[in-house]
């Protein structure tokens, strides 16, 4: 009997197809139900609660949120939060599935480049990647932006290849942007490369299509932001005030050329952190089968502009989801170098599946548990101090006659005290120099407003909101303010396991030497 002749109405199913079929499903089920499990319950840092003050009352000048704005993303959590009713769950389930979307660009971006099997390792990798799991539990903008970046470089490929979907490329990067304004500064090269090398006819006409696209796509969010921060002015001044602030200090130009190794280190830390176990294949070398020049060509265009970005101008290991922009095209290029680590095992006869299962744990133990602030351990205890702080104040002061004077602190400062204690006047240490002179960040009923003078007339005492505990870097800042203090006027109230520091409100201009001094004239 023929091979081929199969009884009528009988189905032939081939193994691979169904496995193909399935792959897709499966990663994403698992990273859906492991991310749900370990989401935070708390507004995660200082840029989480930014976030969830600007569901309420949208103003980058006072920080809800930060420059540049998240305006698309903000927007998002307002329509997502109508279900919810909780500012972190609204974010987390965004994180969630830009994750999810994230996870499907990657295996589809590999698949177009190598083939099932690399593909399947990419998601496989992406899945159980310690950094990446972390940022899909969290209320943070980088899954979102990661989502993007995969999806804006599939896209800008097949421009690259093909010459088709210029228009949908430029569209997405535009809308990205919306979420996470410096997208356009990392994959704007990408875009640009893909439109001007692309060998297929009519480069000009799809060059003029895409630029018509991503700038109508960039108008239709960027101007109804400004008018919601104020205007021009008031938009570019927060934006200008935070980049002094900050990055502006620490780039290449301004800091020295130790800053930027140091900016290597962290990066290359980053590397393991979100590739795990797969960062030990990094060094070896991919078949040649698989690799060409365009390839080879299009990854550099999309990693470097970013990799010197950080490299050069501002990184620190606490926002090392600034890295997730350029991660896509490497998850697909590790995901051939594990295919190929595989097959070569089986020539090995040793247990393929096994081994695999132990680098899945591996990466798994170093989310739950490594001593960094990415892992669950640490997210789940610094929720546990955020939640024993806010019950313990209430039983030791009074809002009626105590002021918070919290932290510019990323965890536990005084971001969190005033969106957790809203009943409370809360307010930041140290003053700010801004344009419109020096002002205070000043929080009441979980919103936010500059202060040029302190309400000393309000208040007797003032209480220094606690940095987390066991943290050496925490506990010699602490001393420090401390010691800004008369001894004789300070005191502190061990409760719930933790140390709480009061003084008296007249002691405040030495702290706030300029907001409380004009607050003590204008009441004398």
């Amino acid at each position: 009997m023929l091979r081929g002749l199969q009884p009528a109405g009988s189905r032939v199913r081939d193994p691979v197809a169904v496995r193909r079929v399935i792959e897709i499903p499966l990663l994403t089920s698992v990273l859906l139900v492991s991310r749900v499990v370990f989401r935070s319950h708390y507004l995660y840092d200082l840029d989480s609660v930014n976030f969830a003050l600007a569901l309420r009352r949208f103003d980058p000048g006072v920080h809800q949120p930060h420059p540049p704005g998240y305006f698309l993303y903000i927007w998002l959590g307002r329509v997502v939060n109508l279900v919810f009713h909780d500012a972190n769950t609204a974010f987390v389930l965004i994180s969630i599935v830009a994750s999810a979307g994230a996870l499907i660009m990657i295996w589809v971006l590999a698949n177009s480049w190598f083939g099932r099997r690399p593909a399947l390792f990419a998601g496989l990798n992406f899945v159980f990647s310690p950094l990446i799991w972390f940022h899909g539990t969290v209320a943070l903008t980088y899954a979102v932006e990661m989502f993007f970046s995969a999806l804006t470089g599939y896209l800008c490929w097949r421009v690259y290849r093909e010459g088709r979907l210029a228009v949908a490329a430029a569209a997405t990067a535009g809308l990205a942007a919306g979420f996470r304004p410096s997208f356009l500064l990392f994959v704007a090269p990408l875009l640009l490369f893909s439109l001007l090398f692309s060998p297929a006819r009519g480069r000009w006409i799809r060059l003029l299509a895409a630029t018509v696209a991503i700038s109508v796509t960039v108008c239709l969010w960027f101007f109804p932001m400004v008018w919601q921060s104020g205007g021009f002015e008031a938009y570019f001044s927060a934006l200008l005030s935070l980049w002094r602030t900050v990055p502006g200090r620490q780039t290449g130009a301004n800091s020295t050329v130790a800053n930027s190794i140091a900016r290597l280190f962290s990066i290359a830390a980053i590397y393991v952190l979100c590739f795990g176990v797969a960062a030990l294949l990094s060094f070896r070398r991919a078949p040649e089968s698989m690799l060409d020049r365009s390839k080879r060509s299009f990854v550099l265009v999309w990693i470097l502009p970013g990799l010197g970005f950080f490299t050069l101008v501002f990184l620190k290991f606490v926002n090392s989801g600034y890295l997730l922009v350029i991660a896509p095209p490497v998850f697909a290029w590790l995901g051939l170098k594990e295919a190929d680590w595989y097959q070569r095992l089986r020539t090995m006869r040793l247990p393929r599946i096994a081994i695999v299962g132990v680098c899945v744990v591996a990466n798994s133990l170093m989310f739950l548990f490594a001593p960094v602030y990415s892992s669950w351990s640490s997210v789940h205890r610094f929720e546990g101090e955020l939640e024993t702080v806010v019950r313990t104040i209430p039983t030791i002061a009074s809002a009626a006659d105590t002021m918070i004077v919290g932290f510019d602190s990323h965890f536990l400062g005084y971001r969190h005290a005033g969106y957790y204690l809203p009943g409370w006047f809360t307010v930041q240490y140290p003053e700010v120099r801004l344009a419109s002179g020096i002002r205070v960040f000043a929080m009441e009923g979980a919103d936010t407003h500059l202060a040029d003078t302190l309400p000393l007339d309000r208040y007797r005492n003032f209480l220094l909101f606690p940095l987390p505990a066991g943290d050496t870097e925490y506990a010699d800042y602490m001393v420090r303010i401390r010691d800004r203090l008369p001894p004789d006027s300070i005191r502190t109230i061990r409760a719930g396991g933790r140390e709480y520091t009061f003084g008296k409100v007249s002691d405040l201009p030495l702290l706030f030497p300029a907001a409380a001094k004009l607050a003590a004239e204008n009441v004398r």
